[in-house]
């Protein structure tokens, strides 16, 4: 079977006209007709009703079409991948991810990757909030936590946990608390909570264990709590691979980690993509990169 037939039905259908296909096919309504007629031919079916006004899909026509159409797409991303092998990554790639990705060095993974590829763009938006990616135009994103979009494809990295941290500056002025009970006279930097108060659950020796604490400040992006933590702010949580990845040296790797027995169960890290089965090949690019340097990263620690 001559798939240029198959093509060409199509085509007549979805512009239900001879005359509309004709012309932006390039050909003479006379040879689309023809070819419409040797693929029912083949077939050995009637796949239109041609009437003076207008075309007519035959049950088979329609079930026909519908396959059709399928496959003649699948044929189609087929081609563009394929093509995409062979060419550089070039076009803009939009991205989102937490504020706190940059506590894992995001700018210095893009910077690597926009020398390796310098005909790709990379933009970067950070924020806290959970952004639509199909809506907002998003090629990727960076996310921590359960992922509740069953319509997007995940990769995940690793999961990571949340540990007691304070600075030497704070320990020094407030003194170091010995027990979970302790820090309910302690000053926090909370994530997320209500009129400066939130319970804190974590597991310890003893099993889940809850704490009410309170603090001057609160905030609903982590980087900004490990930096308040680091300014003394007060005691905080926070995610072990950020104060393990800190620079030697800073004074974010200069924080304390407090009661170690105590932790909470934080959640995944994920490369996440809108699922159309085919992508731009930056967008491929980009997205492989990410997902082998974070995972590299993650397993070096």
């Amino acid at each position: 079977m001559d798939l240029n037939h198959v093509a060409v039905f199509a085509r007549v259908v979805e512009l239900e006209s001879f005359t509309a296909a004709a012309q932006q096919l390039g050909l003479p309504k006379s040879s689309v007709s023809r070819t419409v007629s040797r693929l029912e031919e083949e077939l050995g079916v009637r796949l239109l009703q041609r009437t003076t006004r207008r075309l007519h899909l035959t049950d088979a026509g329609q079930a026909y079409f519908e396959r059709a159409r399928a496959a003649l797409g699948s044929l189609e991303e087929a081609a563009l991948a394929a093509s995409n092998l062979s060419v550089e990554p070039r076009g803009v790639v939009r991205m989102t991810a937490p504020g706190d990705m940059g506590l894992i060095n995001l700018p210095g993974l893009i910077a690597r990757f926009v020398s390796k590829y310098p005909l790709v763009h990379v933009e970067v938006s950070l924020s806290a909030r959970r952004v639509d990616l199909v809506a907002e135009g998003f090629d990727i994103a960076v996310r921590a936590g359960k992922l509740q979009d069953s319509s997007l494809v995940a990769r995940k990295i690793g999961s990571d946990t949340l540990a007691i941290f304070a600075s030497p500056a704070y320990l020094r002025k407030r003194g170091r608390p010995k027990t979970l009970s302790d820090l309910a006279h302690h000053d926090c930097v909370l994530f997320r909570a209500i009129n400066g108060k939130s319970e804190w659950t974590l597991t310890g020796p003893q099993g889940e264990e809850s704490v009410t604490v309170r603090g001057p400040i609160t905030c609903d992006e982590m980087g900004f709590i490990q930096r308040a933590v680091v300014a003394g702010a007060g005691i905080g949580l926070l995610p072990r691979i950020a104060v393990r990845l800190a620079p030697k040296g800073s004074a974010q790797a200069e924080n304390v980690q407090l009661l170690p027995e105590y932790s909470v169960t934080g959640g995944d890290l994920s490369v996440v993509t809108p699922s159309t089965r085919f992508q731009p090949a930056a967008v491929t690019a980009f997205r492989d990169f990410l997902v082998a340097e974070l995972t590299r990263l993650w397993n070096s620690l």
